[in-house]
């Protein structure tokens, strides 16, 4: 796949304009132009499994970002 051309930078506030978070905004925290997808701050929060470990000795269900596509967000302004 080639690399998107993108003019969404990290630190740009972006609104979800589709998906089930639509409506929503935040912040760019990490873009991938070559998989054409970004990771917005508060948006497309996903439940992950944590198993126990010296960092995490409880282990548990933690709530965290996942990407979304470049196409589903625009800047705002």
């Amino acid at each position: 796949m080639s690399k998107l051309k993108c003019r969404i930078k990290k630190g740009d506030t972006v609104e979800v304009i589709a998906g089930d978070d639509k409506g929503k905004s935040g912040k760019v925290l990490q873009v991938d132009p070559a998989s054409g997808r970004v990771l917005v701050e508060g948006v497309n929060l996903v439940k992950k499994h944590m198993r126990k470990s010296q960092d995490n000795p409880q282990g548990g269900i933690v709530e965290r970002e996942a990407t979304v596509a470049i196409s589903n967000v625009k800047v705002s302004r």
